[in-house]
């Protein structure tokens, strides 16, 4: 009988590339900026971005594009988002019936809470210019700052799979 070895390390190789980018803009604001200074589409994806903490449950939003010639997903990810839950007023008094919004800040990747959204492109075997792609974001007057994440950084890299 043969003995069949999986090696590990095949599956963990980090196949994208993280691009950190902070506005004040909105999600679907950002994304037009981005088709009109790059040859992509990106448009706003039914698949958002599911996670759950203690808080409660929370979506973030995402525009996709796939671009079939260089064979590359470009994905424009909410990072920041709020989870609201109701607490029932415990105390005794005039308003004890009413129950109170308590909303939290919720991170997709909780170590980078200054970032507003990130543009992951996930590499093909063709190569592309990350360093380009960043500049050309830095021309964009409503991005005040866009840098390229180190992956190797991330500690909560299962959000980023979907």
């Amino acid at each position: 009988m043969a003995i069949h070895k999986l090696e590990l390390g095949e599956f963990d190789e980090i196949d994208y590339n993280l691009i950190a980018i902070h506005t004040s803009v909105e999600d679907y604001r950002l994304a037009y900026f981005i088709n009109q200074n790059f040859p992509v589409l990106l448009s706003k994806s039914k698949n958002e971005i599911h996670i759950n903490v203690k808080e409660g449950e929370t979506h973030f939003s995402r525009f996709a594009y796939y671009d079939e010639e260089k064979e590359l997903y470009w994905d424009l990810i909410q990072n920041k988002n709020e989870v609201i839950q109701n607490t029932p007023n415990d105390s005794q008094d005039l308003f004890s019936d009413t129950s109170m919004e308590v909303a939290t800040k919720v991170y997709l990747l909780p170590e980078f809470k200054k970032v507003d959204y990130f543009l992951k492109i996930e590499k093909s075997e063709e190569a592309f210019d990350i360093l380009k792609i960043q500049q050309i974001l830095n021309t964009i007057d409503t991005i005040s700052t866009v840098y390229i994440v180190d992956t190797n950084k991330i500690k909560s890299k299962n959000n980023l799979i979907f």
